[in-house]
């Protein structure tokens, strides 16, 4: 009789499957590696920031001086800014306090961090919205597309994606004004603030949410469209054809699955254009948002301000990037 969990005499040992741990593991080590990197290419980023402000004529304490104000106030101002002190040595005391949450002195005077917490929420709600109306309107109609290839859908589709997305935000922001705002009156050309500093009507939204999203809408328009496009010649996907499925399930369940790596990345990608977009939208319809901040920081050569918010960016890209990579290794089976 056979003890419970012995293995009778002559047996071969079954091979073992790769267990869950392993793999969570292998992702987390990817993750690691992922993140170092861009780490270090966003300090570099940084760095180039502060030498590419300090090589612009003028400074932030000539910018800030008051009119009429001599040349001794303006040399007192700068060594109380610290512009007397070599760059490199202002970036290091810079990007050493970063870790702690400590964003700097703005060349007025104000806290950056208290300066950008007021305008964030505005940011987010608006390039948030803008996000998730370009992630359904390219699904939707990549996928329409798709269901009816080389129809006049498809084809369609395929010049219409191309036209917006080779229109800049600027572009788009100027054609909305004219056609919605000067032309019919439809919506308000400029934003106007409520009492706790957001929009006073959900109408001021409208254009620059549509400026944001109607080029990145055309991108991710056509990714989508070529990477169902790329799936529908996979073995899986010309097997259930052929199986007789309709269409429709074809393209939902075993073509689409297959695409979302090719998709989620371009979705990631657009995060940076549309962070990069609103600095143009907010500024064109004087929307109370970091972007309005960071203009204005331009032109005070605030570099603390615009390092700040370079940095709160590229976090948010690295973080959108790098679940992206993430996604893609888990469904394609990638190690690193």
């Amino acid at each position: 009789m056979t003890r419970t969990g012995t293995r009778p005499a002559g047996a071969t040992a079954r091979p073992v499957p790769e267990s869950a741990a392993r793999r969570a593991g292998a992702l987390a080590a990817r993750a690691v590696a992922l993140l170092a990197q861009r780490v270090l290419l966003l300090v570099v980023l940084l760095a180039l920031v502060f030498a590419a402000i300090e090589l612009l004529p003028g400074d932030a304490a000539t910018a800030t001086s008051e009119r009429g104000e001599g040349a001794a106030g303006v040399a007192a101002r700068r060594r109380l800014l610290g512009l007397d002190r070599p760059v490199w040595e202002r970036f290091w005391d810079w990007i050493t306090a970063l870790p702690t949450g400590d964003l700097g002195t703005s060349a007025r005077g104000e806290r950056v961090g208290d300066l950008l917490a007021a305008p964030l929420p505005n940011t987010v709600l608006l390039g948030g919205t803008a996000f998730a109306l370009t992630v359904l309107g390219s699904l939707a109609l990549g996928v329409w597309a798709a269901a009816r290839p080389k129809g006049p859908v498809d084809r369609a589709v395929d010049l219409t994606s191309t036209a917006a997305f080779a229109l800049p935000e600027f572009v788009v922001a100027v054609g909305l004004l004219l056609v919605l705002s000067l032309w019919t009156g439809w919506l308000p050309a400029a934003t106007v603030t409520g009492a706790g500093g957001a929009p006073a009507t959900w109408s001021m939204l409208v254009m620059p949410v549509l400026a944001l999203t109607v080029p990145q809408t055309g991108w991710n328009t056509r990714i989508v469209r070529g990477a169902l496009a790329d799936q529908a010649a996979a073995p899986h996907v010309e097997a259930a054809r052929l199986d007789g499925l309709p269409a429709r399930q074809v393209l939902l369940r075993h073509a689409l699955p297959g695409a979302w790596p090719a998709i989620a990345t371009g979705v990631a990608t657009s995060t940076g254009m549309l962070l990069g977009g609103t600095v143009v939208v907010e500024t064109l319809f004087n929307y109370p948002g970091v972007g309005t901040v960071l203009a204005g920081a331009v032109a005070d050569r605030d570099t603390p301000v615009i390092a700040a918010v370079v940095a709160c960016s590229a976090a948010l890209i690295t973080v959108v990037l790098l679940l992206a990579d993430l996604a893609r290794a888990r469904t394609l089976g990638a190690r690193p």
